[in-house]
């Protein structure tokens, strides 16, 4: 047997701590490359500070370095270790973003080289190799003058997403629907300036969000994953729910998406890992952004597709040839659903909505034999619960409501008991569906809102949030916050509340059937 230090020995660089955006799913990326590792003949070594992570166990490496994840502690380990090489694209953002210094300073990084990681980094850089390469994107420009702001608004039109330059991964940013809204952010976020210039894009409602989750070999795409968001873009990609294979997409959706993705993928030289987030609108898309590492979602369509991606990948990174599955390996009878599991009744105060900001602390992944019976384990697993008898519906903008309006059929049809605000009572009272007007919270009688829902009276509040008056913002605020702090379950995007809805109008809890992951 040989010894272990004749081996040639491959560094993995860890995920750091846990927090909001980068949790267990890059330590699972993680630990399944240091397993690859060893299981082809190397000897694998894990730097890591997160005693919480399973690539911390000294049973997961031949050789563990508790340490931080910076330059100069990385580059220390590298020049005592001497490896073949260092695999930076199997634990989120933070070794992505120190791939171009260490391949300055003489590293090896095995799979997708830094220069390439940096052009699709560079908002500037990815920005022109899609025009180039004749992918469309959203407008976008960093304006550095409130003037320049504002032309570029009378340019594109409201709403538009606002993100401060010096911030990281969906923090502070905003959607602005006004120019009052856009003003008010603006200050708050920073002042813009020369130094601090901020990025303004168009924010196209009513799309559909696509992501492909990835494996190429020298630019030729290996395996690839395409799943869909329940929710419309607009909610951060680790919040969505998300459904694999996607149900409701054209067959030339995605047949572009691959498409695309392979334009992508050779124009990077792209080695190993990488996810790309699509936005798509009848057979429009546009390419919102491309990481050239794992994303948090190859966990879960790893399982679904019962084929490891991150083996596969760090098998192309190590060098080897990898042959790419059959077609047929696609073809599931089955769904996968993802939904995100959220902290908000311990954050006092917090408004528990979803926006471009992530908020998620957890997620859950469960498998059906269809989309109704996936959507309803995977909500009951994050602890919503099969209403009894009465719901309570404020449903905002008439689109929303619009989108409502079937679910509230079918809960008619089934016997549920309706209370609704003022607007969604007339909207459903108009649509010949019975419900009980509810008083606002700032409006006083027997029938107010808070009053219903300290007194339990409700079993799901389904409030869609409006972007109008200060006065509807507070009242759905309140409404909000009074279901979190009395522990009643709250849907707040209409079309994962109709998802839900479909699912328990549709089937029981009994009619859930209990198999393990090897009978799908």
């Amino acid at each position: 047997m040989q010894n272990l230090e004749e081996k040639q020995s491959v560094v993995v660089l860890g995920s750091g701590a846990y927090r909001i955006g980068s949790s267990v799913e890059f330590d699972w990326c993680g630990v399944n490359a240091l397993q690859t590792i060893r299981n082809n003949g190397y000897r694998s070594i894990m730097i890591n500070y997160n005693p919480e992570t399973v690539s911390t166990d000294y049973d997961m490496c031949d050789r563990l370095y508790f340490d931080e994840l910076s330059f100069e502690r990385v580059m220390d380990i590298i020049e005592i270790e001497n490896p073949l090489g260092t695999i930076v694209s199997t634990g989120g953002q933070i070794p992505n973003n120190l791939a171009l210094k260490l391949a300055n300073a003489g590293v090896k990084i095995l799979g997708t080289q830094a220069v390439d990681i940096d052009r699709a980094e560079d908002r500037h850089k990815f920005s022109k190799m899609l025009d180039d390469l004749g992918i469309d994107q959203p407008r976008w420009k960093e304006l550095t003058t409130l003037e320049e702001v504002n032309s570029f608004v009378a340019e594109v039109g409201f709403p538009v997403l606002v993100r401060p330059s010096y911030v990281l991964s969906g923090a502070a940013m905003n959607v602005c629907y006004d120019a009052s809204q856009l003003e008010n952010f603006l200050k708050l976020a920073t002042e813009v300036s020369k130094q601090h210039p901020v990025v303004v894009s168009e924010f196209l409602e009513r799309c559909k969000e696509i992501e492909i989750d990835a494996v190429a070999q020298n630019g030729e795409i290996v395996v690839y994953a395409i799943s869909e968001h329940v929710e419309f873009a607009g909610v951060h990609s680790g919040d969505a729910t998300t459904q694999f294979p996607p149900q409701k997409i054209y067959v030339e959706t995605i047949r572009r998406i691959k498409k695309i993705a392979g334009e992508i993928a050779r124009s990077l030289h792209i080695s190993g890992p990488f996810n790309i987030q699509f936005l798509a609108k009848d057979n429009y898309i546009k390419v919102i952004e491309c990481n050239l590492r794992s994303s948090r979602s190859f966990p879960f369509v790893s399982k679904v597709l019962k084929l490891n991606f991150i083996d596969l990948a760090t098998r192309v990174m190590l060098g080897q040839k990898v042959e790419k599955p059959e077609k047929s390996a696609f073809d599931l009878d089955y769904v996968g659903i993802k939904a995100s599991q959220f902290s908000f009744h311990r954050l006092q105060q917090a408004d528990p909505v979803l926006g471009v900001d992530m908020a998620s602390t957890g997620e859950v992944g469960c498998i059906g034999d269809d989309f109704h019976e996936a959507i309803l384990k995977s909500l009951l697993s994050v602890g919503f619960r099969i209403p009894q008898k009465r719901i309570l519906i404020s449903s905002g903008e008439t689109k929303s409501k619009v989108d409502l309006l079937d679910a509230c059929r079918l809960l008619q049809k089934r016997g549920y008991e309706l209370y609704a605000t003022h607007g969604t009572h007339k909207f459903l009272n108009d649509n010949n569906i019975d419900s009980t007007d509810v008083l606002w919270s700032d409006e006083e009688g027997e029938m107010n809102v808070l009053k219903l829902l300290a007194d339990k009276r409700i079993d799901l509040v389904i409030n869609i949030p409006k972007d109008t008056t200060e006065r509807e913002l507070r009242n759905d605020y309140s409404i909000r916050r009074t279901a979190i702090d009395f522990n009643i379950p709250l849907l707040t995007n209409a079309r994962l509340a109709s998802a839900f809805i479909t699912a328990f109008c549709t089937m029981t809890v009994d009619d859930i059937k209990i198999k393990s992951w090897e009978e799908y």
